[in-house]
């Protein structure tokens, strides 16, 4: 809902009626006047596009049920969602974006590569750390600290 409408799920600064997502899209999605309005106006809106936009809002409407075992499984999720991978492309025609990635590329064909990628770079780099090594990489996660335990069923505890 989120990604479709451009909102967070709680927006403080919108009148009460409006304020979490969930209720208010709900409302927005069942007359297809008020539901295009709720569409982030960032994205172009075709026929397809609405097609798959509405979609994307069904789902995301059962997994906001009230009761756990009202929500879709993940792998109902990943079935539904896969039905658009191949309709995806971005919105943006510049054919790299800023990260080095191929944008022509469908997203099952970057997924490849990605995973190409990961597997060549984690091999070459647990020699050395249990990071990959990546030259230009910024990460949040540290290294792992000198007397740290090699596994939490250590003798120390850890």
């Amino acid at each position: 809902m989120e990604l479709l409408t451009g909102r967070r799920a709680l927006d403080e600064s919108q009148p009460e009626e409006s304020m979490h997502l969930v209720t208010w899209f709900r409302r927005m999605h069942i007359n297809k006047d008020t539901f295009r309005k709720a569409i982030d106006p960032t994205i172009d809106l075709n026929e397809e596009t609405l097609a798959s936009i509405n979609t994307v809002a069904e789902l995301a409407g059962h997994c906001c049920a009230r009761e756990p075992y009202q929500r879709p499984d993940m792998s109902h999720a990943v079935n539904v969602l896969s039905s658009l991978v191949e309709l995806w492309r971005p919105s943006d025609q510049c054919s790299e974006d800023i990260y080095g990635i191929d944008l022509d590329m469908s997203l099952p064909q970057a997924l490849k590569k990605w995973q190409a990628y990961e597997g060549r770079s984690q091999m070459d780099s647990y020699s050395s750390s249990y990071l990959p090594s990546l030259d230009n990489t910024q990460t949040s996660i540290p290294t792992r600290p000198s007397g740290f335990a090699d596994s939490f069923t250590s003798s120390d505890g850890r």
